[in-house]
């Protein structure tokens, strides 16, 4: 036996477990398992990242000025409040290690991303989760959780896995009633896909409080996600404590070119996104008339109620042996749902085939 022991949380952690990509025995599948781009990535992406084999000797830069000017260009942000990261993952990771420790706490909606409680626990903080109102962040509820010991408040908003969000009125309330000591993170990683005019990402409450952030991904409507490529925008002050904690070339020089390239193809990025606004709602129907619940969404995955826990399980290896790869979401407390990416035309009509005939067999 080790005399080594970790620090007080680490050994709480459930690891995360992505989403799988294979099925044994099959040879043609369709991964909707980890909400990546039904369209993949960019072309101008794909050959600035081409371009950089030749570079690749060469340290990336330190401080992504070209992605980070790019990112305020493209949506009219001050580039000196943006920094980049190794994914919205990494960023997410440093304010929490930034702005918790041991005896803090931090709060997240009861089905937010896994991520919050588990950066929690690392540092050995408390994840403390509030009750949702179907399926949705309970902005009443967050504030009642808050106390003395709230340090960092993590808003998915569209939130994973369920795809719902929370209105900009809402957003705006929660961040009222939050001390000002407590930072609030908006995490928009599913911004681009929304359309809904009540939604805003975080961008105008960033502007205005100084004790919110707003993170992003090229993971999700860029098709980037074998990158690991995010950002966040906040105010100077916060932006400059991250700075200080990251490593000093956490970016890549292939991510960091291959993101300014895909942020100038406007009309891949439209294509993405009105291929989501036609299968999304169509998958949704579909699952309706076949007598499932679909949760409304407004990202680019369609997480589908089942009944119970074994027949969202049956459901997923019926799937499974069709060569389609759902997932599963009893980590989140959601085990009799399962999620499912929109993925091209042609894998979103397999899933509704593959379902029509699981329903018709009586599962």
């Amino acid at each position: 036996m080790s005399a080594l022991t970790p620090r007080p949380g680490i050994m709480k952690i459930a690891p995360y477990v992505p989403g799988k990509d294979s099925v044994d025995g099959k040879e043609t599948i369709a991964k909707l398992s980890s909400n990546e781009g039904a369209l993949g990535p960019s072309p101008k992406a794909m050959a600035a990242y081409a371009q950089a084999a030749s570079e690749l000797h060469r340290y990336p830069d330190g401080a992504s000025d070209k992605l980070r000017t790019a990112i305020g260009r493209h949506y009219g942000l001050d580039a000196a409040r943006i920094i980049c990261g190794s994914g919205s993952d990494e960023i997410l990771n440093l304010l929490v290690r930034a702005y918790c420790g041991p005896g803090d706490e931090l709060l997240y909606s009861q089905y937010g991303f896994l991520m919050y409680p588990i950066n929690a626990l690392g540092v050995g903080a408390t994840p403390v989760p509030a009750p949702e109102n179907g399926y949705r962040a309970d902005v009443d509820a967050m504030l009642a959780k808050v106390t003395d010991k709230t340090r960092v408040v993590c808003l998915a908003n569209p939130n994973n896995p369920t795809g719902s969000y929370v209105t900009k009125d809402e957003v705006r309330r929660l961040q009222a009633g939050l001390p000002k000591n407590v930072l609030l993170v908006i995490d928009a990683a599913y911004a681009e896909y929304v359309s809904k005019n009540d939604y805003e990402s975080g961008v105008e409450l960033v502007d205005q409080a100084e004790n919110v952030v707003m993170t992003r991904t090229f993971s999700k409507i860029y098709g980037m996600g074998g990158l690991r490529l995010g950002w966040m925008y906040g105010p100077a002050g916060i932006v400059d404590t991250i700075s200080r904690l990251r490593q000093p070339f956490n970016v890549n020089l292939a991510a960091q070119m291959a993101g300014v390239a895909a942020l100038e193809d406007i009309a891949h990025t439209d294509a993405s996104r009105a291929h989501n606004d036609l299968w999304l709602p169509w998958l949704s129907a579909e699952a309706n008339r076949l007598g499932l619940a679909p949760l409304p969404s407004v990202g680019n995955f369609l997480t589908i109620g089942f009944g119970s826990k074994e027949r969202a399980a049956a459901a997923n290896d019926w799937l499974m042996n069709d060569g389609l790869i759902p997932r599963m979401i009893a980590g989140y407390g959601m085990a009799e749902h399962l999620r499912i990416t929109i993925g091209t035309e042609a894998e979103v009509k397999a899933v509704r085939d593959s379902l029509q005939r699981f329903v018709a067999a009586g599962k």
